[in-house]
């Protein structure tokens, strides 16, 4: 008895929040690389662990970046294992146990309430378990919808049977902002297709803006909420601004190259569908790698700002790029703190906006050096040269949990593809939230004289 209380004591003070949620997407990445590493999950040749713990890592991380050829290298089972492995990765391991526990009539810790108030609450409410209630039931929902209109559209190129399950997969990695696609071309053979296009852009902006957005949006359209809040105003602002503007960048820069043989109908599609993908989905219905310059550096620049918090994507988040914007608006009018909307944002949310970033960049910085260093000796100048575009096109991809690449995810190394799965699972989990669950979560108080430094 007395070592059971030194254990569970033990585990109390050492196992934070922070932790739990680490360990739990770890615990889930291992286990579901296992899985895919069985006899039963490959379709041909033994699949390498390696790759077993890429493709588990990439699923659970809803990246999408993949090595392999989902539709072909894996058997039924391995396909079925990566649709599970993104659902439970894009909802998050938490939200189904405490779930779980609560249909079973167990009681919520306090840990396990305060995970899921910081999963998908801006501020803490005493109805949050109705909410995670409603969150699984909108997912399904949604998922359901998604299928059935996919299914529709893949039933003219399959059995029944065949479209029901490549629309079931696409739809759920849609909506969890996956990009797993069963086609080995991903979607360009519905490029033109405006019901699979407008489906596939609507499922993966819903999972994108975050499920309290979602809740509230719904809430104010039956008339039980009176005011959106202002997370869900910055998010749907910022949202529908980087959709309008990618798509327009990538138009008119494009219009040249890889568009220029398309009508105008399927030019607008594929506008809209890489300004919308680029920001944590992963599909595509144009040729990533034959790109302009000046578009994949928009790419770039949609990938590292990403979905919205507490939602299935990853990246620096579009609030955080949004408070970025006002923070540098308001010191441009001469004001201390930063204001909008008639509201104050707090010092501590400012803090910590600027933190992610830097921490973001400085994570993409470390893994781009580690693929130009680990990249093939042989290699000139020349052809390094070209490869860091890429290789950092690869790494922001990875971390904004995006799936786009430019063509060399197959081409990596071991010590590149454990890097990329390093950036994925930092991506995913968050670094500060890595950093925290590395360090004591005991606060260190000490304050020293003030001394000024020039900056600027």
């Amino acid at each position: 008895m007395k070592f059971y209380l030194i254990i569970k004591t033990f585990i109390s003070r050492h196992l934070t929040p922070a932790r739990i949620f680490v360990s739990s997407f770890a615990s889930v990445i291992l286990l579901g690389a296992l899985s895919l590493w069985l006899p039963f999950s490959v379709a041909q040749n033994n699949l390498r662990f390696i790759d077993a713990l890429f493709t588990s890592t990439s699923a659970v991380c809803v990246t999408g970046l993949t090595v392999l050829d989902l539709g072909k290298d894996l058997s039924l089972i391995g396909q079925l294992i990566t649709m599970v492995l993104f659902q439970i990765g894009g909802l998050g391991i938490i939200t189904f146990s405490v779930v779980l526990f609560a249909l079973m009539g167990r009681g919520i810790s306090f840990k396990g309430r305060e995970l899921c108030q910081t999963t998908f609450l801006h501020t803490p409410r005493r109805d949050f378990f109705s909410i995670v209630k409603i969150v699984l039931l909108y997912t399904f929902v949604i998922e359901a919808i998604g299928t059935f209109l996919l299914f529709l559209r893949f039933v003219f190129d399959f059995t029944p049977v065949q479209a029901f399950y490549h629309a079931l997969y696409h739809a759920i990695s849609a909506f969890n902002n996956c990009g797993y696609s069963l086609f080995a071309d991903n979607l360009v053979s519905y490029q033109s297709d405006v019901l699979v296009n407008v489906t596939i852009i609507t499922l993966i902006v819903l999972g994108g803006i975050g499920f309290v957005v979602q809740y509230e949006a719904l809430a104010k359209l039956r008339g039980l909420e009176k005011r959106l809040s202002l997370h869900t105003k910055i998010v749907l602002i910022t949202t529908v601004c980087l959709i309008l503007i990618g798509a327009g960048c990538f138009y008119f820069m494009e219009m040249n190259n890889v568009l220029k043989d398309l009508n105008f109908k399927t030019s607008i599609l594929a506008s809209f569908f890489q300004s919308v993908t680029p920001r944590t989905a992963g599909f595509h219905t144009v040729d990533i790698g034959a790109l302009t310059n000046s578009t994949i550096l928009v790419m770039i620049i949609l990938m590292f700002i990403g979905a919205s918090p507490g939602s299935t994507g990853g990246g620096i988040k579009t609030t955080s790029f949004a408070l970025l914007l006002l923070l540098i608006f308001n010191r441009l009018k001469g004001n201390e703190n930063v204001n909008i909307a008639n509201r104050t944002i707090p010092k501590e949310i400012m803090e910590k906006t600027i933190s992610i970033i830097f921490a973001a960049a400085f994570c993409v910085f470390l893994i781009t050096a580690i693929l130009l260093f680990f990249s093939s000796q042989d290699a000139t100048p020349l052809t390094s040269r070209h490869k860091f575009v890429e290789y950092l096109f690869e790494t922001v991809s990875a971390f904004g949990s995006v799936g786009l690449s430019m063509g060399i995810t197959s081409q990596l190394n071991d010590v590149q593809k454990s890097a990329i799965i390093l950036m994925m699972f930092a991506g995913r989990v968050g670094p500060l939230t890595l950093a925290f669950a590395w360090y004591s979560s005991r606060k260190r108080g000490i304050t020293y004289a003030e001394e000024s430094v020039m900056v600027g």
